[in-house]
């Protein structure tokens, strides 16, 4: 009678378990990894959005600010909303003093960063209609709209 070499059904089904979980938690890193960097850049975008429509609006006055006008003037490429859906805005206030970046269908991480992260070109946020930047106004559905309002 000769011996077997070879694994058995338990050490092969071991060996599959331990290499699902390292796979996915090697997946759950990258994910969150790469939603931190998605919301860096967009941090930056924002950023630089506000610092060119500034520069752009001094001369001619907060009025009739739009996405269109942005991109007609050369501050943005295309229409791509730097976070949530491509529905977004850029409007100026009535008077004529500030303008706001609007962002939609933010999901419920993006909105809680936004709202906690410091922005230096932000004079105050709305979250969801309320003129504050508490996350708790942030809604779980991931259906959030946030303006940032600079002047």
């Amino acid at each position: 009678m000769r011996e077997q070499s070879g694994r058995s059904l338990i050490e092969i089904i071991g060996v599959l378990a331990i290499s699902a979980i390292m796979i996915s938690g090697t997946y759950a890193i990258y994910h969150s990894t790469n939603e931190k960097q998605k919301r860096l850049i967009a941090s930056s975008e924002l950023q630089d959005i506000a610092t060119k429509t500034k520069t752009l609006l001094e001369y001619s006055g907060y009025q009739n600010v739009s996405v269109d006008f942005l991109i007609e003037k050369g501050v943005l490429k295309n229409e791509k909303a730097p976070a949530g859906k491509d529905g977004w805005s850029v409007t100026s206030s009535i008077d004529g003093t500030e303008f706001s970046i609007n962002l939609i269908g933010l999901n419920f991480e993006e909105c809680a960063y936004f709202t906690t992260k410091k922005l230096d070109w932000v004079t105050h946020i709305s979250v969801n209609g309320l003129d504050s930047a508490d996350s708790s106004y942030c809604l779980k559905t991931g259906d959030n709209t946030i303006s940032f309002f600079a002047q």
